[in-house]
């Protein structure tokens, strides 16, 4: 078992507190990402967890055993930085083996070690090379290789592809997730791009301001947001916000706009509307569909599809329609709002309702 437990863990930088009291288990061969935007306590929580930063307060766990004060060589873990860390002047093959020989492992270990390891993430060809010889997915992969080789109950990774270019980045999502499926080592992988949180993750812990706000499945924290930052934060295009209140049965907006509702809320109650971009329409057809007027201001298409930023009385609002949806910028149109599929949540709290 190599599970990972944060026990109200405190990280204080003299008075500033950068991460405030969280609780956390990661599941035993889990990919847990720690997902939120720069500052936000999740870089700090996982060098806390690899001991390279103390604990202020609280309690952490690696399978069953407190590791809270325990050096990093002691902790059974392996950590890949967003910088490769590779040593410029050896082969692949030294880089591999580094840490190995630093312990003493039998070289005919290190030697097997480093075959399975090549063999597994594509390496083999390049052993003999030296990291300027390599492009910077290759050099990616043979940070992760040389904490694959140590074999350690689990893997911490820190931002490792904010320094690949986009098509890169999409290919080693890839590849980390077919290496979990392989090494069914436990992961805990920090990032502040909500695309690689959602498509990597078992489970995504979303984090702001120190705090955990949400831990979810992507499909859970995507259609069942518990606050107004976890809807704003997970989603591209980026859920639409609109203030209102209830009145009548439904939600009256800014303009003179009242859009029903599909269930009953207190009248009276300030609330933030929320609408994901693919769930408003250019036409009518939803039973719970609420019509608003728009006016067309920015097409951008992206080939298959195209996002539309339009003006309405109640704010400025976006839509994912078709790849050619017949506009021009300074078109009325008649957006209509999916209702089932809408987000309350509360003004002051700002929790979903």
């Amino acid at each position: 078992m190599a599970d990972v437990v944060l026990d109200k863990v405190v990280k204080k930088f003299g008075e500033t507190e950068v991460v405030a009291g969280i609780d956390l288990t990661v599941r035993d061969r889990e990919f847990c990402i720690l997902v939120g935007p720069s500052g936000c306590g999740k870089t700090t929580t996982l060098r806390m967890i690899a001991g390279l930063e103390d604990v202020t307060a609280g309690d952490i766990r690696i399978a069953g055993e407190t590791v809270t004060f325990k050096p990093p060589r002691d902790r059974d873990i392996a950590m890949v930085f967003q910088s490769y860390a590779l040593y410029p002047h050896m082969t692949v093959r030294k880089n591999l083996a580094f840490a190995l020989e630093l312990r003493r492992v039998p070289k005919a270990e290190i030697n097997k070690r480093i075959s399975e390891v090549a063999e597994i993430i594509g390496l083999t060809p390049l052993l003999d090379r030296k990291p300027r010889q390599l492009s910077g997915g290759q050099r990616q992969r043979v940070a992760v290789g040389a904490a694959l080789v140590r074999q350690s109950g689990v893997l911490l990774f820190d931002e490792p592809l904010s320094n690949l270019d986009a098509k890169l980045r999409v290919h080693m999502r890839v590849e980390l997730k077919r290496l979990h499926q392989q090494i069914k080592s436990t992961m805990v992988y920090v990032t502040h791009d909500q695309v690689e949180a959602m498509t990597m993750g078992d489970r995504i812990v979303i984090m702001n301001a120190g705090k955990i706000i949400q831990v979810g499945s992507a499909m859970e924290v995507y259609e069942r947001p518990a606050t107004r930052f976890v809807a704003g934060f997970i989603g591209t295009p980026p859920m639409n916000f609109f203030e209102g209140e209830i009145r009548n049965g439904g939600i009256a907006l800014g303009g003179d706009v009242q859009v029903a509702l599909p269930r009953a809320v207190e009248a009276g109650r300030k609330v933030t509307l929320g609408v994901r971009p693919e769930h408003i329409s250019l036409h009518a057809g939803k039973p719970h569909a609420a019509k608003v007027p728009s006016t067309v201001e920015v097409l951008e298409p992206l080939g298959n599809r195209t996002i539309v930023t339009a003006r309405s009385p109640a704010g400025v609002l976006q839509i994912e329609a078709e790849a050619n949806p017949g506009l021009k910028p300074g078109d009325a149109i008649e957006l209509w709002f999916d209702m089932s599929r809408a987000h309350l949540f509360d003004q002051a709290s700002e929790c979903a309702l």
